[in-house]
């Protein structure tokens, strides 16, 4: 069997990121958008936060495959395409490629890099399976190329990931997946719940401070990408809960005024003001039910853990 195949999808122009991380910079509050996480390093330390006890989403998901996985096949079908959204190690889908037994495995990520090393190694497992790279960012648009082949297709994004999105943003992201999908296509998805404040926020804020790290090297990304004179050691790490917004934020709080300064613009933060770096939406599983019937999605399933804290469903 060949080796996998790697399509790069979308080339921006080295300005497009500096411009978007300036825009960013310099709304009040400052916000910088969760993708520019994960180069190679940040994708290394979320790997590690699903390690963590406190991080109870990757654990309780993959609880619920192990118990659902061939209920979850049968309803789904097998040997489709498999299409990984975000798909950072590939190690979710891995797990179930004994179960869903798929014809072809497309891998979706903006780490282009740290794909190419997981689907090389997947490959040495799996050499039977026809492995695509797709490097793109369909946080602004899910586009697949047209050579990656035919067949009914699954769509997998697990871990939570659509909680990044804004309400409006999910539904959009929703609709294109039923798109890309085809008419006999499903949508795999897991989906964080709604639970008492502290369990989130611990999640989210880890005695090893291993999501502090990976916070915090979102300033060695705006050094790289934007040409800016961040210190890490001029931050903390903040996770809180809103409860209004029923979402996790996650911030970067200055620890004391300080000017961030780039090529052709700069922002002065205050002592205790913050850049806002990711939102993580929970849904009751009535509400994402009914967001993905607004998608398009005629038909759901839905299996969660005992205590009720994580949802995977199945929509086609």
């Amino acid at each position: 069997m060949a080796m996998p195949r790697f399509i790069q999808l979308h080339r921006e122009d080295g300005a497009a990121p500096r411009d978007e991380l300036a825009r960013g910079l310099a709304q009040r509050p400052a916000m910088v958008a969760p993708k520019f996480f994960y180069d190679a390093l940040g994708s290394r330390l979320f790997d590690a936060i699903t390690e963590l006890p406190e991080y109870y989403p990757t654990r309780i998901e993959r609880a619920i495959f192990d118990a659902h996985a061939p209920a979850m096949a049968a309803a789904a079908g097998r040997g489709r395409t498999l299409i990984d959204l975000g798909a950072g190690s590939c190690e979710k889908a891995a797990r179930l490629f004994g179960v869903l037994e798929p014809l072809r495995y497309v891998a979706v990520d903006i780490s282009v890099d740290y794909l190419r090393h997981a689907l090389d190694h997947l490959h040495r497992l799996h050499p039977a399976i026809e492995m695509i790279g797709v490097g793109s960012d369909f946080s602004t648009e899910l586009v697949l190329p047209a050579d990656i082949g035919g067949g009914e297709r699954l769509l997998f994004y697990p871990g939570s990931s659509i909680g990044n999105f804004t309400p409006a943003q999910a539904l959009r992201l929703l609709r294109q997946a039923r798109t890309v999908g085809g008419a006999d296509g499903a949508l795999l998805i897991g989906v964080d719940l709604v639970k008492d404040r502290a369990v989130l926020e611990r999640a989210y804020d880890d005695p090893l401070q291993v999501t502090a790290a990976f916070n915090l090297n979102l300033l060695r990304r705006l050094n790289t990408l934007l040409g800016c004179d961040a210190r890490l050691e001029d931050f903390q790490h903040v996770a809180l809960f809103n409860e209004h917004e029923s979402r996790i934020e996650m911030h970067l709080q200055a620890r004391l005024a300080v000017t961030l300064h780039w090529p052709g613009g700069e922002r002065a933060l205050a002592a205790g003001e913050r850049i806002h770096t990711e939102n993580s939406y929970k849904y009751t599983v009535d509400g994402f039910d009914r967001l993905l019937r607004e998608a398009g999605f005629a038909r759901t399933r839905c299996w969660c853990d005992d205590a009720g804290w994580f949802a995977v469903f199945l929509a086609n």
